[in-house]
């Protein structure tokens, strides 16, 4: 670390007061220094120093000042006993006194709580609060700091005391020291959650306590009279100045590390600058400086292990690799870092640490001491090796073992710029030096006499030695790299703008360069691949390139995919595959093993394919490695099927052609399904026959369901027999019609399984061309009949009158479906089947009855009775007449008596009806008289007898009454009926025993011949005929006009 004065001035003496700098704060921001000094607060441009304000409200020295952190305000006090409170722009906002001058100030880092210290009180103040509250303390206040929090507050006292206080003043604890304390501060981190107050005591001491009241650690001797120690840089570091004019550099756990500066008087007070690695001192002559601290980056890299200095006194080495990380405490100021296979050196400022590994493992991280250097040594650069450390200074180089002696020096001739270890047996390693006048020399540690390898114009910056010792490359002052050729000298490659340079060490012939945000990768005679990558490369290790940006360690991964495209262009296998093994995608590792395997570079594309685990071409490779040592052995064959593995079907029926294998072609695009391509291979093959190519692809077409393309490769191939069965199944009936047009009428037995399938499926259209074309006109008549057609179908059969039963009896079926029933009789006649036309009546009379629908039963019964006399007609002899006129009385009188009970079943069950009542007793006296003993299917007697019975109550046929009633009483009647029945009774019985005469007529009480419109009476006179007149006589007289 090193520091660089940015600024300073000097405050005049005014008014006979010295102008003693005391205390020194920042805003928040970083931007604005406050100064108190003499008797006035001085605000300062933090970047230049250029005085912004002058703040005269003091009328004495002020003493201290303190910046909010909401930048908004600051505060000032001084032995005026006031405390001022002035805003950014250096207008006073308000003040507050106490009884003594003011010590310190200091805001609270959370709220804008303001706490001041004087010999016997301190006060917290908050801009809410109209009145400071104070509180007495035991002697007289230094100094001041709030916990990150901002819920403690510290008071250093004079009398040696440190106490902790609440916010509200009470105190929490107290530690006793034995002389003053000048100045307290907490670190701005808190470590596992615990503040610690770093603490600086007049008796030359610096000590750390925690919250608890414990010390932390032993009291640090200062050899001098502190005055201020601030934390710096988040707490990583503190500053501190006092009595001996000097301010210092110290790590957090008050390790000292290096001089900031030194002054010509005491320094008061060291203030960080926030946000920045500046320290600003004020001095007891009236002089502020601000000093920027510039840290250096202290670190050592030999391969994949990298080592760097930490927090200023720490080492930290890193595997490049494994990202494993390892911290060694050394608790003094680290100067210079070596590393080199298991060794560490360390230089500290009055000793070299050499470390060694524990373990012998590659990636083991765990170092122990080995040997310790006691001595202050000085040199720019340190190398170690197996047994020696090599101190660099200017032109010397020394050569010390681990006890510290010296056993060889080179004096160069220009200053030394870069060294480099590059291996060697222990004892006998080589180094690689770089010298201010272009010189590289190679130097071995057991030979006093250095060996030029290069003679460069420029300075050097930087070298690498390539992983074949073969070639040198180096950066210059310029910026250019350069390649050299280490046997010849001569220049191998040239380029600008790099800052450093690394060879890859597992790929001879790559390099890799850094410079303006670039990363440049060059890669044998290749042009260079340039991709964004910020910082210094310091090493690359496969595809792994190690970067270092400010104090940071990267690992980049930087496929190695450009270089392997790029030996692929050119048919070099074996170096791709070298590349490939550095790094590179999973799909560039199949792209080299598919390109290797084309070309037969067997070897390469076997292990890159095993890399990818591809073991389809691991196992062709390891078939063509067998075939190889066969007879006759062609590797096209195999190159054919790598294609089509590959998917580069149509270029591997090329190559299977070519060498003659057509059957190959075939099969691969058969088992492709890809029909055409293999059909076009065997028609330009002499002698092949497609039919089993046609028969297997109809296979797989019925295998995948795909039914229209089955039956097109059939038709195809005039299997037609096999095409109408997958039509029919699947119901491809516009393709199974142009197989009929297509078929010759021989064919008649094709065309009948179409037919079959039209007539099943339903498409009579189709049925029917088929059947013309075959001449089928039977088949056609059954067509006709299946589709109800029966115009077409009559026609039809005028030329065919034997296949009547075949026509009219479907038709009749469908007449009668369609309620046609009388149509339905005829046509079941023609068809000769008239006991069809009986059952049909007798089902439909049946089914009416069911449904209470006594009208149509009435009418059904009625064209039974007319069927019968048809059915049995007179000319078929006595007994069948007679049998024929019983069916005709028996149909006839459940005609009449169906018809007649439709009119009470409506009465009973409708609740509002036309009927007149007349009409009712009526009907009701009919039924009586034809169902007084057994009644038809479906007639209720208690209806007709109830409905009787009200009628006659309404028409005062009081007698008709009573006796309907008696005959109802005698049956079971439907549920409910009972109360209502046994009313009725009751009330007739109170009514006269008789009928009205003029209802009742001359007739009796249940007889005569009835008219079927309202059921009265007919006026009808029964006569005789003589025997001597014939029925047709009688017939013919009663037809005469009276």
């Amino acid at each position: 670390m090193r520091s660089v004065l940015s600024w300073q001035v000097n405050v005049p003496e005014r008014e006979g007061i010295t102008g003693v700098v005391y205390d020194i704060c920042f805003n928040p921001a970083g931007s604005q220094i406050v100064v108190g000094c003499g008797n006035v607060v001085l605000v300062y441009d933090a970047t230049d120093g250029l005085l912004l304000h002058r703040l005269k409200g003091h009328k004495d020295v002020v003493y201290c000042v303190a910046y909010a952190k909401d930048g908004k305000r600051f505060a000032s006090g001084g032995a005026d006993k006031n405390v001022i409170i002035w805003k950014d722009t250096g207008e006073g906002m308000l003040k507050f006194s106490h009884n003594d001058n003011i010590q310190a100030l200091a805001y609270n880092p959370v709220t804008l709580q303001l706490a001041s210290v004087t010999a016997s009180d301190f006060g917290l103040w908050s801009p809410d609060q109209k009145s400071v509250a104070k509180h007495k303390i035991s002697a007289k206040g230094t100094c001041l700091s709030w916990t990150n929090d901002g819920q403690l507050l510290a008071i250093g006292q004079f009398d040696g005391t440190i106490t902790i206080r609440q916010k509200d003043g009470s105190e929490r604890l107290s530690v006793k020291r034995n002389a003053p304390i000048w100045s307290v501060n907490f670190n701005p981190t808190s470590e596992e959650g615990e503040d610690t107050l770093a603490v600086a005591a007049w008796d030359g001491t610096l000590s750390f306590w925690s919250l608890t009241g414990r010390q932390l650690g032993k009291d640090k001797q200062l050899n001098m009279d502190p005055c201020s120690v601030r934390y710096f840089s988040n707490g990583e570091y503190m500053v501190m100045g006092g009595s001996d004019k000097k301010a210092h550099l110290w790590t957090r756990e008050g390790v000292q590390l290096s001089q900031i500066c030194e002054r010509d008087d005491w320094i008061w007070m060291v203030a960080p600058r926030p946000k920045h690695n500046t320290v600003a001192v004020g001095c007891n002559d009236g002089t502020v400086a601000l000093y920027q601290l510039v840290f250096s980056t202290v670190h050592g890299l030999y391969q994949d292990r990298y080592a760097y200095r930490d927090l200023m006194s720490d080492v930290i080495i890193q595997h490049l690799v494994t990202e494993q990380k390892v911290r060694i405490k050394c608790r003094d100021h680290v100067r210079k870092i070596a590393v080199y296979k298991r060794r560490l050196a360390v230089q500290l400022p009055d000793k070299v640490l050499i470390y060694d590994l524990k373990g012998e493992e590659d990636n083991d991280m765990h170092y122990k001491k080995r040997d310790t250097i006691l001595k202050a040594l000085d040199c720019n650069l340190l190398v170690v090796t197996a047994d020696h450390v090599l101190l660099c200074l200017e032109r010397k180089l020394q050569l010390l073992n681990f006890k510290g002696d010296k056993e060889r020096e080179w004096v160069l001739d220009a200053v030394i710029r870069y060294i480099k270890v590059v291996g060697g047996p222990p004892r006998k390693e080589g180094l690689l030096v770089g010298l201010k006048n272009g010189q590289v020399l190679k130097i071995f540690v057991d030979n006093p006499f250095p060996i030029p390898v290069v003679n460069h114009e420029r300075a050097i910056r930087c070298l690498d030695l390539s992983c074949s010792r073969r070639r040198l490359a180096i950066v210059d002052e310029a910026a250019n790299v350069v390649v050299y050729d280490m046997q010849t000298q001569e220049r191998l490659f040239e380029d600008v703008n790099a800052n450093s340079v690394a060879w890859n060490s597992l790929l001879e012939g790559q390099l890799c360069y850094t410079g303006k945000d670039q990363l440049s990768i060059k890669t044998g005679d290749f042009p260079t691949h340039r991709e964004k990558m910020q910082g210094f490369v310091v090493g690359v290790r496969g595809s792994k390139v190690f970067c270092l940006h400010y104090l940071a360690m990267n690992t980049v991964n930087v496929p190695q995919s450009a270089a392997m495209y790029r030996y692929l262009e050119k048919r070099q296998f074996l170096e791709a595959y070298k590349v490939a093994t550095m790094g590179v995608t999973d799909t560039d590792w199949q792209t080299l093993a598919l390109e290797a395997l084309m070309a037969m570079e067997l070897e390469v594309a076997v292990k890159s394919f095993i890399r990818v685990r591809d073991i389809r071409y691991i196992e062709l490779i390891n078939r063509i490695k067998s075939s190889r040592k066969l007879p006759g052995h062609d590797d096209q064959v195999f190159l054919g099927e790598a294609m089509a593995l590959r998917g580069m079907f149509q270029e591997a029926g090329r190559v299977y052609s070519k060498c003659g294998r057509t059957d190959l072609a075939i099969k691969m695009f058969s088992d492709l399904k890809r029909w055409d391509d293999a059909r076009n291979i065997a028609q330009q093959a002499q002698g092949m026959d497609i039919k089993d190519l046609t028969r297997e692809q109809a296979q797989w077409a019925l295998e995948n369901q795909e039914w229209k393309t089955a039956a097109s490769i059939f038709v195809t191939s005039e299997e037609y027999g096999k095409a109408i069965d997958v039509m029919g199944e699947h119901g491809l009936l516009d393709m199974l019609i142009d197989v009929v047009r297509r078929l010759d009428k021989s064919e008649t037995g094709l065309l009948a399984k179409c037919a079959a399938t039209f007539r099943e499926k339903g498409y009579a259209q189709y049925a029917k061309e088929t059947y013309i074309k075959m001449g089928n006109t039977g088949a056609l008549m059954e067509v006709y009949v299946e589709a109800e057609k029966w115009e077409e179908a009559f026609q039809l059969l005028e030329q065919l009158p034997d296949q009547a039963d075949k026509v009219y009896l479907p038709y009749a079926r469908w007449l009668a479906i369609n309620d046609r029933f009388e149509e339905a009789q005829q046509a079941f006649r023609k068809a000769g089947q008239a006991e069809e036309a009986v059952h049909m009546l007798e089902s439909l009379a049946q089914q009416a009855v069911t449904i209470n629908n006594f009208k149509d039963a009435s009418y059904f019964h009625f064209l039974l009775a007319q069927e019968s006399c048809k059915l049995y007609p007179a000319a078929s002899g006595a007994e069948v007449a007679e049998k024929g006129r019983g069916l005709f009385l028996d149909y006839s009188q459940s005609a009449e008596v169906y018809y007649a009970y439709d009119m009470i079943y409506t009465y009973i069950t409708q609740p509002f009806t036309s009927f007149q009542t007349e009409a009712i007793f009526n009907t009701g006296r009919f039924l009586l008289q034809k169902v007084h003993k057994d009644a038809p299917a479906g007639v209720s007697r208690a209806y007709v007898l109830w409905a009787l019975a009200e009628a006659s109550k309404k028409l005062e046929c009081y007698k008709v009454g009573r006796k309907a009633l008696e005959l109802l009483s005698a049956l079971r009647v439907p549920a409910g009926w009972n109360d209502k029945v046994d009313l009725a009774c009751l009330q007739v019985r109170g009514k006269p025993m008789s009928d009205n005469d003029e209802v009742m007529g001359a007739e009796g009480m249940f007889s005569g011949q009835r008219s079927f419109l309202n059921f009265d009476v007919l006026p009808l006179v029964e006569f005789q005929l003589d025997s001597a007149i014939t029925d047709e006589e009688a017939a013919e007289l009663l037809a005469r006009p009276s």
